[in-house]
């Protein structure tokens, strides 16, 4: 199956959606009635003045987005919210500006866009992204989540703890996504310590809809329930190299394991059921647990061998988050030793036992096969990235 054929298989209906989305409708939108009753709020000062709740609950979802338009607009702010962007181009007082800055918005503007976000989390039918500020001391339910894309799980996920300040080393686009948020400030310090029993509980209760939502059995996360009980090749279905690598090593951080490895201790300190040993001894598992590691093993091995000998099918990529596919596509370079210069990756493959770094690297060792699947994992890449962007505006 060529890359064409893969394309159209997981990823045409995807972009057919984002495309109808963005293109509805978009020459009339700046005439619609609810453009037309926000004008007065173009004389606002929403600098030195507050708003207050009441003035926006009447307002509709759609020109509560125009008055976000407003406060940014102000600055100059290119929109990829088409609904905004169309609007703002309308009105003589915008001026699109390459210098606009999150820094620009004053501590007034902050709060008045608390205030908007609050009335239009209000007026949402099921919870959204943007919305988990809002369930710091409440219990999310399954219900209340509604139904979304696998990029929308993962953000509403990662919000919860973006909102105390974590920083995404291991996921670039989510950094960056949280990195155009008014709200957000990342914290070097921060830790899972700082969630509340409800935040703990609502990351559960999404973690289990967003499995549902990617029709995989197993995630990160999961295997304090298989410290006695035997997992099966078919939980595994679904799952990333990356993903099948951090169920692997959390069998033995259960156990305390301190890992020499950067990017798996980073990413195990930041889980709250974590507590490293004092020093680098080797845990002693379970048969059980030993036999799981085993299959998880063969697993990996499966998918590390399939990269260089077989053509990818939508079966291996179909569903894969964005960073996901970016170190599968990683590893075909890695497998005949392209040093990164990436910090996080060349730290992630120098943590495999057949990674061997080579000076002389050529991108003509590749294969046929393996550069077939480098281009079909790229126009994923991308395809993925724009859908993820379709989400952030």
């Amino acid at each position: 199956m060529g890359t064409i054929q893969i394309l159209n298989r997981f990823i045409a209906p995807l972009s057919m959606g984002v495309l109808a989305a963005s293109s509805c409708c978009a020459a009339v939108q700046a005439k619609t009635p609810d453009a037309e009753s926000v004008k007065r709020w173009e004389a606002f000062d929403f600098r030195r003045k507050a708003v207050t709740a009441p003035e926006l609950k009447e307002l509709s979802v759609t020109q509560l987005k125009y008055l976000r338009g407003i406060v940014f607009g102000r600055h100059g702010r290119v929109f990829q919210e088409a609904a905004i962007q169309d609007w703002l181009k309308t009105r003589p007082w915008y001026k699109p500006s390459s210098k606009y800055a999150l820094s620009d918005l004053n501590d007034t503007e902050r709060a008045n866009m608390d205030a908007i976000k609050e009335a239009e989390y209000h007026k949402h039918k099921n919870i959204e992204p943007g919305d988990l500020k809002f369930y710091h001391n409440t219990l999310i339910t399954k219900n209340e989540l509604g139904k979304h894309s696998r990029i929308e799980w993962l953000i509403m996920r990662e919000e919860i703890e973006a909102i105390h300040g974590k920083r995404f080393v291991e996921t670039p686009w989510l950094q960056s996504f949280f990195d155009e948020r008014y709200w957000y400030h990342p914290d070097p310090k921060y830790s899972p310590s700082l969630l509340s029993d409800t935040e703990r509980a609502n990351l559960q209760t999404i973690a289990s809809a967003q499995k549902e939502g990617r029709g995989v059995a197993l995630a990160p996360g999961d295997m304090v329930q298989f410290q006695e009980t035997a997992i099966t090749s078919d939980l595994l279905k679904g799952l990333s190299l990356f993903e099948l690598r951090l169920l692997r090593n959390e069998v033995y951080a259960r156990h305390g394991k301190r890992f020499h490895t950067a990017w798996l201790q980073e990413h195990f300190e930041a889980e709250p059921w974590y507590h490293a040993n004092e020093d680098y001894r080797e845990p002693k598992l379970g048969a059980v647990e030993a036999r799981n590691v085993e299959l998880i093993v063969k697993a990996e091995q499966r998918l590390h061998d399939d990269l260089g000998s077989k053509p990818i099918t939508p079966a291996v990529i179909d569903g894969l988050y964005l960073e996901d596919a970016r170190k599968l596509r990683n590893e075909i370079y890695a497998r005949h030793g392209l040093i990164f210069k990436d910090r996080w990756l060349d730290s992630y493959f120098r943590s495999m036992p057949w990674y061997h770094p080579d000076r002389a690297y050529r991108e003509s060792k590749l294969s046929e096969i393996e550069r077939h699947n480098v281009n079909t994992l790229l126009v994923y890449e991308r395809s993925a990235r724009k859908a993820a962007d379709a989400v952030a505006a």
